[in-house]
């Protein structure tokens, strides 16, 4: 039983992650909580589908279909779909009707499908159609900019880019962090540490809440229940 997932950076600012998967033997998979939206296309018996899938604010059991392949596209923190809100796809998903292996159909226009390969010039058509934009003023504070504007246009504009606020990106990303240290065999107390959470007890129940495991079972492979998408950032 496996779910095996490739992933690579991409130098496109609009992109986070680009991924691939195959499924063999697997029911289902933890789907970790992510602060990314995502555009997912797969392929199963012979029918290819397409969605849009929303950050996803907690970890949550997913079914996964057997013998499937998947290719998805993982899109930058503050870039977004206009005709589509980031904050109405929070833990939910939007279905792209009308997919085949080789085309879709995209804001009434036809697409080839992407791949695991061309995914970026896929994004640039999307940015100068118009389909994809992106808010300079979230990557700049998660950088550490302190924005010419006021706490609640920055708030506001964070949750209207992010379907998030600040500090659920934060938490997310930084039980995100734990998790690989955990599996790359960092001690919890080191973890606790280095990351800034008040204890062990507190850095159990970020674990759970948006990863779905525990340190202990962080640290032992898990075939029958494997997790998603986890890089090291």
């Amino acid at each position: 039983m496996s779910l095996v997932i490739e992933s690579r950076t991409s130098e496109l600012p609009y992109i986070e992650r680009v991924w691939r998967s195959r499924s063999d033997d697997v029911a289902r998979m933890m789907s970790v909580a992510t602060a990314h939206w995502e555009l997912v296309f797969w392929e199963h018996r012979g029918r290819t589908q397409a969605a849009v899938l929303g950050p996803e604010p907690r970890a949550s059991r997913a079914p996964v279909p057997d013998d499937a392949v998947f290719f998805g596209i993982s899109f930058a923190l503050g870039t977004s779909m206009p005709h589509l809100p980031v904050s109405s796809l929070v833990g939910g998903n939007a279905e792209i009707p009308d997919v085949t292996r080789r085309s879709l159909w995209l804001k009434g226009s036809a697409w080839h499908v992407p791949d695991y390969d061309n995914a970026e010039a896929f994004v640039l058509r999307m940015v100068r159609e118009g389909i994809v934009d992106q808010d300079p003023i979230v990557p700049a504070v998660l950088g550490g900019a302190r924005p010419d504007v006021s706490d609640r246009t920055l708030q506001r504009r964070f949750v209207a880019a992010t379907g998030l606020t600040q500090g659920a990106v934060r938490q997310i990303q930084r039980a995100r962090q734990a998790a690989v240290l955990v599996q790359e065999g960092v001690p919890a107390q080191d973890v606790v540490h280095r990351l800034g959470y008040f204890d062990q007890p507190h850095l159990a129940r970020s674990l759970s809440r948006y990863i779905g495991r525990s340190a202990t079972r962080l640290s032992l492979p898990d075939g029958a229940e494997p997790l998603s998408l986890l890089y090291k950032t």
